[in-house]
């Protein structure tokens, strides 16, 4: 949870604000199939439903007050996969800053499958 301070109080936003706001951006994106997920009990590589996008998100507080995000990615086949993650690192960087309020330091994409 990261606390934001203003004249008028305290804000707090939990991760599960910062993990559905990143998700949806970053699957809004073109050539983004959806978010993904690597399972512990057969190692595959598993297409996340919308309702279970956080689990390809991972958030990290920094002591400036800022985050870092770390994506889990399926993307299409036939796409530029460095366009489509420059444009997910953009899109999220903005969405973040923009609904939040928050300074994003960094934005990690790691893309774990391609599919058609």
């Amino acid at each position: 949870m990261i606390k934001v301070q203003n004249d008028r109080g305290e804000i707090s936003i939990s991760s599960a604000v910062f993990t559905t706001i990143t998700g949806a951006a970053a699957t809004n994106c073109f050539g983004v199939k959806g978010m993904a997920y690597r399972s512990m009990t057969d190692g595959l590589v598993h297409l996340l439903r919308r309702e279970a996008m956080s689990k390809g998100v991972k958030v990290t507080y920094n002591d400036d007050n800022s985050v870092s995000i770390e994506l889990h990615i399926i993307v299409e086949n036939g796409v530029n996969i460095t366009t489509v993650c420059r444009s997910i690192m953009s899109e999220v960087t903005y969405v973040v800053n923009k609904n939040t309020g928050v300074d994003v330091r960094e934005v990690n994409v790691c893309v774990d499958s391609v599919t058609v």
